[in-house]
């Protein structure tokens, strides 16, 4: 097999990557790590756990190719499915010590004042620990619709659900996330009386 073009389909990429060709298989990485990454950072809470459920990602893909069925999803879809069941798998580990980080894209540009800083700082860090104390079921759609802008098909596929359950799941998380947040809301304005 000759050397798969880095513009190929994740197909050729994986064919080729499965052949020995490394190139293939960092176009593959450089197409996905961020998306996983992403998403398994908001299901851990912490970049350690979210690097490692990447390269366990990626690893698996290497060591066990034939868990990929592209006739079943795309392999964006099938890493993403991956990292939820390893992040899943980690925080029934660890909850309770799971750390909760500045999620970067979160922080405010450059150039705010710093009580503006301040401020957002405190409204994303009130969005984290609502988003974190929601159940892991209702968290990972959230993120998915969310974060990562999936539709609900995709999210289906990730998750192992059926569409209309991944529907009731996303209304319950926004509902309970919404209600956390008016909560906060209103015990802040309580104790600034």
């Amino acid at each position: 097999m000759g050397v798969a073009p880095l513009n190929g389909t994740d197909q050729e990429l994986l064919e080729a990557t499965l052949a020995g060709e490394e190139s293939a298989f960092l176009e593959i990485y450089r197409r996905y790590k961020d998306q996983v990454y992403r998403f398994a950072y908001r299901m851990t809470g912490s970049p350690d756990s979210a690097r490692d459920v990447t390269h366990s990602c990626f690893v698996g893909l290497l060591e066990v190719p034939s868990r990929y069925d592209r006739q079943r999803a795309s392999l964006g879809t099938y890493l993403c499915a991956a990292a939820r069941n390893l992040s899943l798998r980690q925080a029934s580990r660890a909850w309770r010590e799971r750390s909760v980080a500045v999620l970067p894209e979160l922080r405010p540009a450059p150039g705010p004042s710093p009580l503006d800083t301040l401020l957002e700082d405190e409204r994303a860090s009130v969005v984290r620990e609502a988003l974190s104390a929601l159940a892991p079921l209702h968290r990972e759609v959230l993120i998915l619709a969310e974060y990562e802008d999936l539709d609900l098909a995709r999210i289906a596929q990730i998750v192992g659900a059926e569409v209309g359950a991944v529907k009731v799941r996303l209304h319950r998380a926004r509902k309970k996330l919404r209600a956390a947040l008016e909560a906060h809301v209103r015990s802040a304005a309580v104790a600034a009386e």
